[in-house]
């Protein structure tokens, strides 16, 4: 409790950390809007300890970026301690990665996925816990029992963390699965280890913190998702999405970052204005901007479109029809994005997938008529169709294949000059010193060309001769 006080300065409101989102603008932005402590994005520890260029871009800090704790994702003790090493001197405290889902962090054995191995986990926290200068902190997530999750936070807190993030979440809740978090699993950690412990789910406006502290007992609310659709949410407030819009972008030209986290925020920011069909081509534009003054442009656009009716001057009628969601305050307000629970997710996919077997049915069933007005299959319709686009044959194509060779009873081939079968017509060709272009044989003319080019043999001997 004396890191959490003394340290950290008894930090209440934290951002989480978020791969290509809580970078330096985006921190000081949030910080302005009364977030109390911020994280780095996680950084990949062995990248971190090798790459120069990484490690420079990752540490971009300045004044008013405090407190700051720098996060990474790795399983080699020995890797994570060179990285925190290097990273140390940035930051009030290094934290570890035991949380992230997805499947990046699975194919690269790290974050969510290494919380079966507490041996390992122990030996990493251990490790750094004893060779740094500042603490080491962890952020984990759930496991399917209260008594599992709590052995879990104690076994990190003996190996020497000093502050636990729990996200009341399963690893396998993520994506349109995510559902709630179960915030009796922080109260329950909170009340079996002695260092302070931060909450992490379901944090979408001011009474989610509000309630979250009273339900949990932890000393402080981190959020993520609910943090970048509304960064003034610490404050209880809902302002016009294009005013912290802009001021992101302000700070953005002061602190550079990747255009792809600007358009990722303003993605955010305008998720529901872009989520109206009207809108449609903004949305377009917005992925397609590459510019600083692009993004400005369409900033401005929406806030012309909407400001009339922020203000009163024009009426903003509330219909469902308007947006994707039935959102209780106007399209251009910073407001959480309420994702479908588990439940309504499958639901939608299982009934999607009925009408697609349904429409293939009918399709199937469908009767279709020929030339003649007589019902046939879809197959079969399928099959004169291609027929149809069949070009046409010959007239006397089929008479001519039944006249016989004149010299023996074959066939005779249907454009030979000489009225003969293939056979009888190469046999006098080879004999008569003749071509039959309609069997393609070319006796003349290859005798004719090996004749010229040994001509031209014999010349070439005797200049040589010569």
């Amino acid at each position: 409790m004396d890191f959490w006080k003394d340290v950290l300065s008894s930090p209440v409101k934290i951002v989480a950390p978020m791969v290509d989102a809580s970078e330096l603008p985006w921190r000081l932005l949030s910080r302005k809007y009364g977030a109390q402590l911020c994280y780095t994005p996680m950084l990949h520890s062995a990248i971190f300890a090798k790459d120069p260029k990484y490690r420079k871009e990752a540490l971009v800090s300045c004044g008013e970026d405090k407190p700051l704790i720098v996060q990474f994702c790795g399983n080699d003790p020995e890797i994570m301690l060179e990285a925190a090493l290097l990273a140390q001197d940035y930051c009030l405290a290094i934290d570890i990665n035991l949380g992230c889902p997805q499947a990046i962090a699975k194919r690269g054995h790290y974050g969510a996925f290494l919380q079966d191995e507490w041996s390992l986990l122990h030996n990493i926290v251990n490790t750094l816990s004893k060779n740094l200068r500042v603490p080491v902190t962890c952020k984990i997530r759930r496991f399917e029992t209260k008594e599992k999750t709590v052995q879990y936070a104690q076994m990190l807190e003996l190996a020497g963390c000093k502050m636990l993030t729990v996200h009341g979440r399963l690893r396998d809740q993520k994506g349109p699965l995510t559902g709630l978090a179960d915030w009796s699993y922080v109260r329950a950690v909170k009340e079996a280890v002695n260092i302070p412990v931060i909450s992490n789910g379901n944090i979408q406006c001011i009474q989610d913190l509000e309630r979250c502290l009273e339900e949990t007992g932890a000393v402080g609310v981190m959020t993520a998702e609910g943090n970048l659709y509304n960064p003034a949410l610490f404050l209880g407030q809902n302002p016009p999405a294009w005013i912290p819009a802009k001021e992101y972008l302000d700070l953005a030209d002061k602190y550079p970052c990747p255009l792809s986290y600007v358009r990722g925020h303003l993605f955010k920011l305008f998720h529901h204005i872009l989520s109206i069909p009207s809108n449609n081509n903004l949305r377009i534009r917005l992925g397609a901007a590459n510019t600083m003054n692009q993004f400005r442009i369409i900033i401005d656009e929406i806030r012309d479109m909407y400001e009339p009716y922020h203000e009163g001057l024009k009426l903003w009628e509330h219909s469902t029809d308007n947006y994707s969601q039935n959102i209780a305050l106007p399209p251009w307000l910073c407001q959480p994005y309420v994702r479908d629970t588990p439940e309504d997710h499958i639901k939608k996919v299982e009934d999607k997938k009925k009408e697609a077997e349904q429409r293939e049915k009918l399709d199937n069933k469908r009767e279709y008529e020929d030339s003649e007005g007589r019902t046939i299959s879809r197959k079969k319709m399928k099959r004169l169709r291609r027929i149809s686009r069949r070009p046409e044959k010959p007239e006397n194509m089929h008479e001519r294949s039944m006249e016989k060779c004149t010299e023996c009873v074959n066939p005779l081939g249907s454009k030979c000059l000489y009225r003969l079968c293939k056979k009888c017509c190469k046999d006098k060709c080879y004999i008569e010193n003749l071509d039959c272009k309609g069997h393609r044989i070319l006796v003349k003319t290859r005798r004719e060309v090996a004749k010229m080019y040994a001509s031209q043999e014999m010349k070439k001997e005797i200049v040589n001769i010569t």
